[in-house]
């Protein structure tokens, strides 16, 4: 092939000849390269000839290279997702998450408190909230708004032991509440990890490394701290917060054993478990208070308070549901290591807030205790979750040894 360029009015770069066809059985063919250049000094027609070897193969089409999967059958592949915003709009959804729990739980708190000092009647107290969610998802479920959950009998078989425990860890904790100051009762619910360590080794033989029990040291003893230097101290509110953590852990091992493969929502779970709980406390409310004693008191705080009373009862019954159902669906989205460093930041911001608004008196000491016990409980919550990766991994390895041993002896 030799490709000449001609002398002409413009310039003009052509084929010379035809090139020849190539057969695919045949070795590479190498060809000369032949440039003429036009020269205005020349009179006549030149030709300047550069010889370079040219190199030609068969050219297939090929599809262009892209980076990134898609289905053979689709003719255009999905636009590429952007990673680093995908991360950032998760971490932001996780924040709003907690941001509003914590907003909502401090709001019920001062409440709840304002409530029980005009109206100390905590089992209806603790009616009311379970009542007013529970009237709530029933709204949402028949509007709509959220979609009902297909639940059958053994379903509420398994959430009913659940269902007491909750009802007993909410009640107690009311209870303490219309006794003791919100913070000390939030201090003492913050030993909740050393019930859950004595009762899973005590009750249902579990292990734990040497690292979780020494993470116990500090929740106990800031606890201890705590109640020893309580200036308003009152027994009846501090028992009241131990049997709301003991019944907390059993509504905790009750729900990881029993709703293992139940296809429920967290807000669907936690308006089952508010409605089934209304009906366990309902009749316990009835006998130990009663209509009488409810009558008597709604009149003396209206004319204590004024209309706005039935503000406050309102208010903490809605939140009471609201900061749970926002608590259960962060838990959705969430690792239970996140949630339980989240829940520990909320018992912080719950107590700092309550000093702050109730202008409760606290002795340095008591504050130390406090301090301590959260920290504590913060220490437990990145150990335990370290004890359980292990725990884990060494269940899997075991399981794949076994696995590998019943294949040889079935072989």
């Amino acid at each position: 092939m030799v490709l000449a360029a001609k002398q002409t009015l413009s310039t003009k770069i052509g084929f010379s000849a035809p090139l020849p066809r190539r057969n695919p059985s045949s070795s590479l063919q190498r060809l000369p390269l032949s440039l003429s250049f036009p020269s205005a000094a020349l009179p006549k027609r030149t030709v300047l000839t550069l010889s370079k070897p040219l190199h030609l193969s068969v050219l297939r089409a090929k599809p262009p290279v892209r980076c990134s999967a898609y289905e053979a059958d689709k003719s255009e592949p999905p636009q590429p997702i952007d990673d680093t915003k995908s991360e950032a709009a998760k971490k932001a959804k996780i924040g709003v998450y907690f941001a509003t729990w914590w907003a909502l739980n401090v709001v019920f708190n001062i409440y709840n408190k304002k409530v029980l000092n005009a109206y100390p009647y905590p089992w209806l107290t603790s009616t009311l909230s379970l009542a007013a969610g529970s009237l709530m998802m029933l709204i949402s479920w028949a509007v709509g708004i959220v979609e009902t959950p297909k639940t059958d009998f053994d379903f509420w078989k398994t959430l009913f032991p659940v269902a007491v425990a909750h009802t007993i860890g909410h009640v107690a904790a009311t209870v303490s509440m219309s006794k003791v100051a919100v913070s000390f009762t939030h201090i003492i619910k913050s030993g909740e990890p050393a019930f859950s360590v004595l009762v899973s080794r005590f009750l249902l033989g579990e292990t734990f490394p040497t690292s979780v029990y020494l993470s116990l040291i500090p929740i106990i003893g800031g606890c201890a701290l705590s109640a020893l230097t309580e200036l308003n101290f009152n027994m009846i509110g501090f028992m009241g917060a131990m049997i709301s953590n003991l019944a907390f852990v059993f509504r905790n091992i009750f729900s990881k054993k029993g709703m293992k493969g139940k296809s429920v929502s967290g807000m669907n779970y936690y308006a089952c478990l508010s409605m089934l709980s209304l009906l366990i406390l309902t009749p316990f409310a009835f006998a130990v208070e009663g209509p009488q004693m409810w009558i008597d008191g709604w009149q003396k705080a209206l004319s204590d308070i004024g209309p706005q009373f039935v503000w406050w009862v309102a208010a903490q019954s809605v939140f009471y549901h609201l900061y749970n159902q926002v608590s259960y669906m962060s838990l959705d989205q969430i690792s239970p290591l996140t949630f339980s460093v989240g829940n520990t930041m909320k018992r912080i911001s719950v107590i700092v807030s309550s000093i702050i608004i109730f202008r409760t008196p606290v002795q340095p000491v008591n504050a130390l205790g406090a301090a301590i016990a959260i920290l504590g409980t913060f220490l437990y919550s990145q150990v335990n979750h370290t004890a359980h990766n292990l725990q884990n991994f060494d269940r899997a390895m075991h399981g794949v040894f076994r696995s590998d041993a019943e294949l040889v002896i079935s072989v």
